[in-house]
């Protein structure tokens, strides 16, 4: 399964969604790769000094010659890889502008390293640009986190169409595998408020869990580590535990 982590709104915990689920299939024992392909490198810095870096996924996407191999890194967590992000990333539209293959650069990259991984995550920009296409087109399934807030399902309509375009064309197999509220606080009027409307829209592609407001979670990047090495005995981490086993259990 290659699974993008995919909303167009920042601030949504994608990237906090990306580490730890990554981490959380992981410790199941499951051989995962997290490909970050944000400019901004959150899902990198979370394991390796991005200083550390030479070749990443810019070099990968715009050089016929580079493969996964040459800048894949170990996370340092067990069962878990990581394809780092730098910021030279964000130039990749101008790069590719134009090239008739732009859009399936990921996914011609990944058909070699598939079968080492059982579990394939990306973790995208906060944009629907040629970066997110990309990883649409590579993908088999799409999770979204959508932040609890009066403003959650705003721009989901764009995501939606996108998606529906990716699937019309490049990539007929590509689904939706689930939606996970995140930053959410059951205790709050709000909270139950957003939690119905999500689940007015999305019905049962909703997922159960729910990922709490969490200041542990919020810390954990910073000392580069998941969630489950830092504070194992966390709400997050036993979140984000459930969450990894409603995925399996949907693929």
């Amino acid at each position: 399964m290659i699974i993008s982590i995919t909303n167009q709104k920042g601030g949504v915990g994608k990237t906090t969604t990306a580490i730890n689920l990554a981490a959380a299939l992981a410790q199941k024992g499951m051989r995962t790769l997290l490909i970050d392909l944000d400019p901004q490198g959150n899902s990198t810095m979370s394991y390796v000094d991005r200083k550390t870096v030479e070749a990443s996924m810019y070099e990968l996407l715009t050089d016929a010659a580079v493969t996964f191999k040459e800048i894949i890194r170990p996370s340092g967590f067990p069962n878990l890889d990581l394809a780092p992000a730098r910021i030279s990333l964000a130039k990749i539209e101008a790069k590719l502008l134009g090239e008739f293959d732009s859009h399936f650069r990921l996914r011609e990259k990944i058909d070699p390293v598939r079968r080492k991984y059982d579990a394939v995550l990306i973790d995208t920009p906060p944009t629907l640009g040629l970066i997110t296409v990309n990883a649409m087109v590579a993908s088999s399934h799409i999770l979204i986190p959508i932040q609890s807030s009066y403003f959650a399902l705003e721009g989901t309509d764009d995501l939606l169409e996108t998606i529906d375009k990716i699937k019309a064309r490049p990539n007929p197999h590509l689904r939706i595998l689930g939606v996970v509220i995140t930053l959410h606080d059951r205790r709050t009027v709000l909270g139950k408020d957003v939690y119905k409307q999500i689940a007015s829209v999305f019905g049962d592609k909703l997922f159960k869990t729910t990922i709490s407001k969490s200041v542990r979670l919020e810390e954990s990047p910073a000392h580069g580590e998941s969630i489950f090495s830092y504070a194992p005995r966390s709400s997050g981490a036993a979140e984000y535990y459930s969450l990894s086993e409603e995925v399996l259990s949907r693929v």
